[in-house]
């Protein structure tokens, strides 16, 4: 399997383990009860050695709350997903370390309600 792929899948097993609701490929309609995440787009970076194939998977996570007073509960969803993703080091094909997280937390009108959206960019190494 693809390392992308495969990274892709655990983390959306891992969060599928929490209390949270998680989405992928698609955002959730719009009666979808706050807060949620997304496991987002992904992207690859790699490069063939004498003997493997090495590089990094980018990975973009979001985290959506209706209530834009609720910062702390975005914060520790946010912080709930670094600990799957950091505790991740190993899928059926590929050893993984992080290497860098940016995270942000801002706010979102995108809709007629304000929104306070948590943004994750991991990159992850993989050998």
């Amino acid at each position: 399997m693809d390392p992308q792929q495969e990274l892709f899948t655990e983390l959306l097993l891992q969060l599928k383990k929490t209390e949270y609701d998680v989405y992928d490929t698609f955002l959730p309609p719009e009666d979808t009860p706050y807060p949620f995440i997304y496991l987002a787009d992904s992207q690859q970076a790699d490069r063939q050695t004498k003997g493997a194939v090495i590089g990094s998977v980018y990975q973009t996570i979001h985290v959506w709350h209706n209530n834009p007073r609720q910062r702390g509960t975005v914060s520790k969803m946010l912080l709930d997903i670094k600990k799957i993703c950091y505790g991740l080091e190993h899928t059926a094909g590929y050893g993984w370390m992080i290497a860098n997280v940016n995270q942000r937390i801002l706010p979102d009108n995108t809709t007629k309600t304000p929104l306070l959206h948590g943004l994750l960019e991991v990159e992850f190494k993989f050998s």
